[in-house]
């Protein structure tokens, strides 16, 4: 099996993969079959990590021993360290870290291809432009980072869940602000997928992944298309375009890493953070 994560400033999804059956190519993997998403901590140990992980594991009746390969994307440097010690104590692997240097088969149009995120260049494999490069992309404030700031500046505003209100005009405090917070977001989101609708021609496929990409896609103009789990499938792509890398690092037990080969997105990707 493989085991991928994606590291994000609020949230870990974890996912599993299975072998492809007997005869194929070996070391790809398949079907993916078991995903849970849990806060990401900073405090955590490396014990407490892998206590939750294998915890995880036996809930789904999965052997910690059938794991054969790991992959993390990461946005949050100081768990690097514990996510690396915890998968070679608790999986007796050395994970592959999305990180400059490792094969991802695409050419990046970015001024300082170092510089794009490991999640980034994750969604990029599993969401390309029609010649598989990555064309470029817009930063901007999560809505999670956009609600913290909200409650955190104002005192008397309650904290609310983020989700659709019954009507943007609302008569309570807790449905105005999550009327401001979803319909000012979705604003944002369709105006800049707009302009580069606008950059790009019409015939443009849309893509939302990341913990609120089922809230805004439904009600997105341009949002054709929700896949939570793309980042897992673009991490396990990735882990198998680093399959000869991986073998010849582990036979001189080496932990370098791969072969570089810049990452593409033309994904919009709502997370919380």
């Amino acid at each position: 099996m493989l085991l991928v994560l994606d590291v994000g400033n609020t949230n870990t999804v974890l996912g599993v993969f299975e072998p492809k059956p007997d005869g194929q190519a070996a070391g790809h993997y398949g079907r993916l079959i078991a995903h849970w998403r849990v806060s990401t901590t900073k405090t955590q140990t490396v014990d407490e990590y892998g206590v939750l992980f294998r915890n995880l594991f036996a809930m789904n009746g999965l052997k910690v021993g059938s794991v054969q390969g790991t992959v993390i994307s990461s946005v949050v440097p100081p768990l690097d360290s514990t996510l690396r010690d915890m998968c070679e104590r608790y999986f007796q692997i050395k994970p592959l870290f999305i990180e400059p240097g490792v094969k991802t088969g695409m050419p990046v149009h970015y001024d300082n291809p170092a510089e794009v995120g490991a999640d980034r260049i994750v969604n990029s494999v599993a969401a390309v432009s029609p010649k598989g490069e990555y064309l470029g992309g817009v930063i901007t404030p999560g809505i999670g980072i956009s609600a913290d700031a909200l409650f955190e500046r104002t005192a008397r505003l309650p904290r609310v869940d983020i989700r659709k209100p019954p009507r943007v005009l609302a008569t309570n405090t807790v449905n105005s602000l999550q009327s401001g917070l979803y319909y000012g977001y979705l604003g944002l989101i369709d105006g800049i997928l707009e302009r580069l609708m606008a950059e790009l021609g019409s015939d443009v496929k849309v893509v939302a992944t990341g913990g609120l990409a089922s809230l805004m896609g439904g009600g997105s103009k341009y949002i054709r298309e929700v896949d939570d789990l793309l980042t897992l499938d673009g991490l396990r792509i990735i882990y198998e375009r680093n399959l000869t890398n991986l073998r010849r690092r582990n036979d001189h037990g080496q932990s370098g890493a791969t072969a570089a080969d810049p990452p593409v997105t033309a994904a919009a990707t709502p997370k919380r953070s």
